[in-house]
C-alpha cells in the first residue's frame, strides 16, 4: 500500500491513475471498503481531505454483525482487543432508577453481540490493515472537486491540499463515503431527503482518572429536566452527552466549568475525570433519494443519516460496503453481470429505514420532556418488564432489526431461507481444526448440504464447490464440517433447507429441501475459483 500526503505532483498539474475502484472519505466506511478491495486484489484509491484520522469520537457501539465484517477482513480480534463487551445498559428516570434494563443477547454471528469503541482507535488499526495490501493506494490531503461519467469509468478531478495540485483519475467505479454533507452527492444532484431535528446536543469525550461504581454500564439518563447518555468506552475513555435546552449559552455548555456542574449531578467529580473535547452536534433523519447513479455509489452517511440512540449509525456504513464490495468485484471480474450492483440499493435501504425507525423510537423513550408522559412511562415499564415475553423481547434487543433481504439477489421462487445471512458458529474443519464457519467458507460462492451432499447439475458443471455439514460428534473429513455447536444443522432445518446456495457475503442466494434441485444460477453468472487474500485473525 503506498499513503502519501501529496508530496509532489505532476509537472504540468495534472496527472492521471487508473484503479478499479475510487474510494472518496477515509472514515470507517471508507476504511472497510478500502480493505475489503483490497482482500479482493482489486487496484484501488483513496481520497480523503483530512492528513489524519479525526481525534473525536463519535460512534461508541457496534455489534456482532459489524465485528463479523471486519472478520473477513482478518482485523476482528485485534480491533475487539480495544473494545468493551457484553455490558449491560439501563434506562433510568429521574431519580436514578432504572425502569428498564437489558443484557444483548447474541444472535449467532460469532462475536459479543454489543462493543463499546473508541473510534480513533478502530480507525486506526483498520488504516493499519489496509497497510497490507500494496494494490491499495491512499491520498491523504486530497479532496474530489469534480465527477464526470462515461459509459467506462468514471473522471475524478482531484485537488491536492498540499501544493495547490490538480490531478485527474480515472475509475471503473467510485464509493463515496464522504459524509452527511457529501459533496459527492450534491455534484450528482441527489437528493437528502428527511429531517433535522431541533435539539442540539453537546457530546463530551472524557478520560477517566478514577473509576465511580457501575462505570462500565450504560446509562440512558431519562431525566425530563435534561436526559444525558452516560456511557463508558474503552482504552480508559468515558462518554457523556447533554441535550442543548431553551435557554442555554451553547458555547458556555462546552466549556469545562459547564461539563464539571453536569456530570456532578451523577456523583462524578472533578478528579474523576479529564475532559478531552466538548462538541454540538444536530440529529439527523436522512435517506438519499438514490445510493447508486451509474458508476458512483454512495455508503454510510453520505447515503443515509440517523439519530445515535441504538449505536447503528456507523454500522449502517459498514453494512453497505459489506453489501458493496463483492458485487464490485464479480462485476470486474467478469463473475456477474452489471445488473448485479442495482440490487444494492434494494437491499440496503429497507434495512436500513426500519433501523432508523427504531432508533427514532429509542431516542423518544429517552428524551421525552413532558412530565405528565414520562411519570406513566416511569411506572408502566416496570410492570410490562414482569410480563412474560417482554423481557426476553428487550434482551433479545430487538429494537435493533437483524439483517434480512426480502428483495434484491437471489433466486426465485424465493424459500424461507432466502435473503437470510447464515448464523457464524465454530465448527470442526475437514483437517480437525476448530475455526469460525467464515473462515471457511472463505468469501466465495458455495453450496452448503446438511448431512449428505446432493448432486446440483447446474451449479456442479459451473465448478461452484461444496460443503457437507455434518452433526456435532462426527469425524473430521475431506469436504465436510463438523456442526461441533450444534447450530448449523438445526438452523437449516428450521428453514426447510437440505441445501444452500451461498453468496460471498454468507447470504442465501437460493436453497432447496430435502432431494430437491436448486433454482439455476444467476444469468450471466461465471464464478472464479479465487477468495478473499489471506489475512491474519
Amino acid at each position: 500500500m503506498s499513503q502519501s500526503s501529496a508530496e509532489g505532483g505532476a509537472e504540468d498539474g495534472a496527472e492521471h491513475f487508473a484503479c478499479d475502484v475510487a474510494v472518496i472519505g477515509y472514515g470507517p466506511t471508507g476504511v472497510t471498503a478500502a480493505n475489503l478491495l483490497g482482500a479482493l486484489g482489486l487496484r484501488v484509491v483513496v481520497l480523503e481531505r483530512d492528513a489524519e484520522v479525526f481525534s473525536r469520537a463519535r460512534a461508541i457501539s457496534t455489534d456482532e454483525e459489524v465485528v463479523r465484517i471486519w472478520q473477513r477482513i482478518g482485523l476482528a480480534d485485534r480491533l475487539k482487543q480495544d473494545m468493551l463487551a457484553e455490558r449491560p445498559l439501563d434506562f433510568v428516570d429521574a431519580r436514578g432508577r432504572a425502569f428498564i434494563s437489558a443484557c444483548p443477547t447474541p444472535r449467532g454471528h460469532g462475536h459479543p453481540p454489543q462493543m463499546f469503541i473508541y473510534q480513533p482507535a478502530l480507525e486506526q488499526v483498520l488504516r493499519d490493515g489496509v497497510d497490507r495490501y500494496p494494490n491499495v493506494e491512499i491520498l491523504l490531503r486530497h479532496e474530489c472537486l469534480r465527477l464526470r461519467q462515461d459509459g467506462d469509468g468514471v473522471e475524478l478531478t482531484v485537488l491536492c491540499a498540499v501544493d495547490d495540485s490538480v490531478r485527474r483519475l480515472r475509475a471503473k467505479y467510485v464509493i463515496a463515503a464522504d459524509g452527511g454533507s457529501s459533496f459527492t452527492r450534491a455534484q450528482l444532484n441527489v437528493g437528502y431527503e428527511g429531517k433535522t431535528y431541533e435539539d442540539r446536543w453537546v457530546v463530551i469525550d472524557t478520560k477517566m482518572l478514577k473509576p465511580w461504581p457501575d462505570h462500565d454500564r450504560l446509562r440512558f439518563r431519562c431525566d425530563p429536566a435534561r436526559p444525558a447518555v452516560d456511557c463508558p468506552t474503552p482504552l480508559g475513555h468515558h462518554r457523556w452527552e447533554f441535550p442543548i435546552l431553551p435557554g442555554d449559552d451553547e458555547k458556555h455548555l462546552t466549556t469545562d466549568e459547564a461539563i464539571y456542574a453536569m456530570v456532578s449531578g451523577y456523583g462524578i467529580s472533578r478528579d474523576s475525570i479529564k475532559i478531552l473535547r466538548a462538541t454540538v452536534y444536530s440529529h439527523h433523519v436522512r435517506f438519499a433519494a438514490r445510493f447508486r447513479v451509474g458508476r458512483v455509489f454512495l455508503a454510510g452517511d453520505a447515503a443515509h443519516a440517523m439519530p445515535p440512540w441504538i449505536g447503528q449509525g456507523m454500522a449502517a456504513g459498514v453494512r453497505d460496503v459489506a453489501n458493496l464490495c463483492w458485487k464490485l468485484d464479480a462485476v470486474l471480474r467478469g463473475e456477474l453481470p452489471e445488473s448485479v450492483l442495482d440490487s444494492y440499493e434494494a437491499e440496503r435501504k429497507p434495512h436500513v429505514k426500519e433501523v432508523t425507525k427504531r432508533a427514532v423510537f429509542v431516542g423518544r423513550i429517552i428524551t421525552e420532556r413532558r412530565r405528565a408522559v414520562t411519570r406513566v412511562r416511569d411506572f408502566v415499564l416496570p410492570v410490562l418488564i414482569r410480563i412474560e415475553g417482554f423481557s426476553e423481547w428487550l434482551q433479545d434487543s430487538n429494537w435493533i432489526p437483524v439483517a434480512h433481504y426480502a428483495e434484491g439477489f437471489q433466486a426465485r421462487p424465493r424459500t424461507r431461507a432466502s435473503g437470510h445471512q447464515i448464523p457464524q458458529p465454530w465448527v470442526t474443519g475437514p483437517v480437525g481444526e476448530r475455526v469460525r464457519l467464515d473462515d471457511v467458507l472463505g468469501g466465495r460462492w458455495l453450496l452448503l448440504h446438511a448431512r449428505t451432499p446432493a448432486p446440483q447439475p447446474a451449479w456442479d458443471r459451473l465448478g461452484v464447490p461444496s460443503l457437507s455439514v455434518a452433526p456435532a460428534g462426527s469425524r473430521p473429513a475431506g469436504g465436510t464440517l463438523v456442526d461441533s455447536d450444534g447450530v448449523l444443522l438445526p438452523w437449516m432445518s428450521e428453514h426447510r433447507a437440505a441445501t444452500l446456495a451461498l453468496r460471498p457475503d454468507s447470504y442465501v442466494y437460493a436453497a432447496a429441501s430435502t432431494g430437491a434441485q436448486l433454482p439455476r444460477p444467476p444469468a450471466g453468472f461465471a464464478p472464479a475459483s479465487h477468495m478473499m487474500a489471506d489475512t491474519a485473525q
